[in-house]
């Protein structure tokens, strides 16, 4: 089985190449597979060129397609890097779900190695990797035993000692469809497995509430998550489990999340959560300094649209110069009309002529929670992965009043959903997260609506390392 996803991982960690020039990197590959099945032997080269099917190619393809296999071999019989020469970071940690990395974020300045990570999705684990050159990313799916055997070997030769598992949560969700025999919630036993594998001395487990109050399938009996893992890991591990809300923790948002910490039992101490925060941080404090910026309006000619946000051109210009991740959302005239009479906290629901239409101009029918601004002096609502729209739950932003027209109403700025960069600061991302300028916004935007603040992350392991400083100064 040729592994192309981790190909081209190892192509964009080893190379100065593009993501155009590594997709043909690799589909040449693929090429020279179907043509000759691939075999890690020198000879493979050679015998490829006797192909039939090779010969018939033109002489530029052919060129392409040995240059691959060149790479591809080199990429096959590269050792993993070893980082452990000079082993001054005493946590090394296996990511598993990683996704992008979101809950990584402040990691590393702490002094935290997150040596190894796993993420099915390939656009994920490509843009993981750009953002954590330093990780060895490894791309597949962890109930393939191909794929988990390379983690468990990876992480053993790497010494991990920590590992951090944020399973899907679609299956269990609020916003998801909860299925009870939704395949995704049965991730937890390959977290298991890696946990049996590996012995950490900590595991972190993340996902929303119902995560343990879920029952799934182990070998033909339903049992709850939380047993599941007592019956497995209890005789070795000190489990405790929590529910937390974000908000207490500095995190500008309300965000509740069930989290598992487990301590080896021969450890001096367990891994807990930390207390509570004294102050709770309001959409005011992180976002309140930022200047007005409006929607751009997409079904309206120029005259029109300057007619409805005037101040539109400047307001972006100041707006680029804050971050480039703060970008005016695109939304219809009738959602911006209908958001710029609706004051801080309220639902365009509750007005008596600007509610939310049709196109066909009847009312709309909808929960209170959409079309609704948030409110500034409380954190946010919880981020989703559907942000962007106005018409979706709490995404509005929270707006002031700009003046009252010649009707008497009032008229409040900022009639659009949250843009990225501030959907970035309430989610708690470093403003110096390293991500590419090529990114997709569509795209980070769900997936920041999937991910936990990683403030709150760094407060949890914030709390293992003071404990353990106690341990060592006692």
């Amino acid at each position: 089985m040729i592994e192309l996803s981790n190909f081209k991982l190892w192509l964009t960690e080893n190379t100065g190449y593009c993501d155009k020039t590594i997709s043909n990197i690799a589909s040449r590959f693929k090429r020279a597979n179907n043509i000759l099945p691939w075999h890690n032997k020198e000879i493979y080269q050679f015998q490829l060129e006797q192909e039939d099917g090779f010969k018939k190619l033109s002489c530029t393809i052919r060129s392409q397609i040995k240059q691959s296999v060149k790479l591809y071999s080199e990429f096959i019989n590269t050792p993993v890097e070893e980082v452990l020469d000079d082993r001054h970071h005493k946590y090394r940690v296996l990511s598993l779900f990683s996704n992008i990395g979101v809950a990584e974020a402040y990691l590393k300045e702490m002094g935290i190695d997150v040596v190894v990570a796993n993420e099915i999705i390939e656009r994920r684990a490509i843009l993981y990797s750009k953002i954590y050159p330093d990780t060895h990313m490894i791309c597949g799916d962890i109930t393939n035993n191909n794929i988990f055997n390379k983690i468990i070997e990876e992480s053993k030769d790497l010494a991990v000692n920590v590992i951090m598992a944020t399973p899907p949560c679609q299956g269990m969700s609020t916003v998801g469809q909860k299925l009870e025999d939704d395949i995704r919630n049965r991730l937890i036993c390959q977290v298991i497995d890696a946990v049996i594998e590996i012995n950490p001395k900590y595991v972190l487990i993340e996902n929303v509430p119902s995560f343990l109050s879920t029952e799934i399938e182990v070998e033909g009996k339903k049992v709850l998550i939380p047993e599941l893992l007592k019956s497995k890991l209890g005789s070795k591990y000190c489990i405790e489990e929590n529910v937390i809300d974000t908000k207490y923790y500095s995190v500008p948002q309300t965000r509740e999340r069930a989290i598992v910490l487990m301590t080896r039992k021969d450890q001096t101490f367990k891994w807990v959560i930390p207390n509570q925060d004294d102050k709770i941080i309001t959409m005011r404090d992180v976002i309140g300094d930022l200047p007005k910026l409006d929607p751009f309006i997409t079904d309206v000619d120029e005259k029109e649209f300057l007619k409805i946000v005037p101040h539109y051109y400047e307001r972006k210009i100041a707006a680029e110069k804050i971050s480039k991740w703060h970008i005016p959302p695109h939304h219809i005239k009738r959602q911006v009309v209908a958001m710029q009479h609706t004051p801080t906290g309220c639902t365009a629901f509750d007005n008596e002529l600007f509610y939310p239409k049709k196109a066909n101009g009847e009312a709309v029918k909808g929960f209170r929670n959409t079309y609704k601004r948030q409110n500034w002096d409380t954190p946010a609502y919880t981020v989703t992965m559907d942000n962007r729209k106005i018409s979706s739950q709490n995404n509005v932003h929270p707006g002031t009043l700009e003046y009252i027209d010649e009707n008497g109403e009032g008229i409040y700025s900022d009639a659009r959903a949250l843009t990225l960069y501030e959907l970035m600061k309430i989610m708690s991302i470093p403003d110096d997260w390293q991500i590419p300028d090529d990114t997709s916004e569509a795209f980070l935007r769900r997936i920041i609506g999937e991910g936990i603040p990683p403030l709150f992350v760094k407060k949890v392991f914030e709390n293992l390392i003071k404990q353990e400083s106690k341990r060592c100064q006692n």
